[in-house]
């Protein structure tokens, strides 16, 4: 009884020492491979996706505007239905538009803007000196004008 206890044993221990080895190196082999195949198959996407916010490119001005117009106005029904008055639509759209159609704080500013122009010109005529390409004088008023309006953000 003895000897079929040491031999019970040690059959034991040399299938696990033998087997042990063997299992390992096919588990390496056949997760290693595994890995390698996360994130592929049927519905996998192989490239990677846009950076952009989803749009397909610049929105004309038109388009933006009416965007805005649909907003405003929903915004106007919630109010009605919760049985506030009203909002005057294309007062708020006309708010909205201001900064980009240059009735902005500073874009509305008549003493600034011939301020800002008298530098420009001087500017140009500096340019011209040095053999430079003179700027567009209304574009760049346009320019200075919006970079002193964003000077706090």
């Amino acid at each position: 009884m003895l000897v079929a206890e040491i031999a019970a044993g040690t059959v034991l221990i040399l299938i696990v020492l033998v087997a042990l080895p063997v299992g390992a190196l096919l588990f390496a082999t056949g997760a290693g491979n595994a890995l390698k195949e996360i994130g592929k198959g049927d519905f996998a996407i192989d490239q990677d996706l846009p950076r952009s916010g989803g749009g397909s490119g610049p929105v004309s001005a038109a388009v933006r505007e009416e965007e805005i117009r649909q907003m405003v106005q929903a915004r106007s029904d919630r109010a009605v239905a919760r049985g506030r008055k009203p909002i005057d639509v294309d007062a708020e759209v006309e708010k909205l538009l201001a900064p980009e159609r240059g009735a902005g704080r500073l874009g509305g500013d008549a003493e600034l803007r011939e301020e800002v122009r008298g530098l420009v010109i001087a500017r140009n005529e500096r340019r011209q000196r040095q053999g430079k390409k003179p700027l567009d004088v209304e574009a760049e008023i346009d320019r200075q004008l919006r970079e002193l309006e964003n000077l706090g953000q």
